[in-house]
């Protein structure tokens, strides 16, 4: 099985300009932890809810003022739309991570693939999923 067959291709995004109280006010009114940064169809990086509050309101930015591209994480991880979901739950398992942004071969924002998808596909590597994303303090 292929990340395509699992993946949620309609994808919510922001633009990297947005305030970061944009971006909060998006992910409260879809019900979401994180938003696909992109421009021009090109996926820039990802901004979670944590990195509102622990990166951005926490250390008394304004969130009217801090636009999206000043928090989000660049390093973001990514597989391709036809990689094996085995090959990518490993990676979501080794970066210890319950989303994954999904590319056209030309890295272009294809979907998402998370945690909750990979369950309909196999309930052990969403298994192996979770268990390696627990944070450990």
């Amino acid at each position: 099985m292929k990340t395509q067959d699992l993946m949620t291709k309609s994808v919510e995004f922001i633009e990297p300009q947005k305030s970061i109280k944009q971006a909060a006010q998006m992910m409260r009114d879809l019900h979401i932890g994180s938003l696909p940064v992109i421009k021009d169809g090109m996926l820039l990086g990802i901004i979670t809810d944590r990195d509102i509050c622990c990166h951005a309101i926490a250390m008394g930015r304004d969130p009217v003022m801090t636009q999206v591209q000043d928090v989000m994480n660049r390093n973001v991880a990514t597989c391709y739309e036809d990689d094996d979901i085995s090959k990518a739950a490993h990676l979501m398992e080794n970066r210890h991570v319950r989303r994954l942004a999904v590319l056209h071969h030309d890295h272009s924002m294809a979907g998402m693939l998370s945690v909750d998808d990979l369950a309909r596909g196999s309930h052990d590597l969403a298994g192996a999923v979770l268990e390696a994303a627990i944070p450990v303090h």
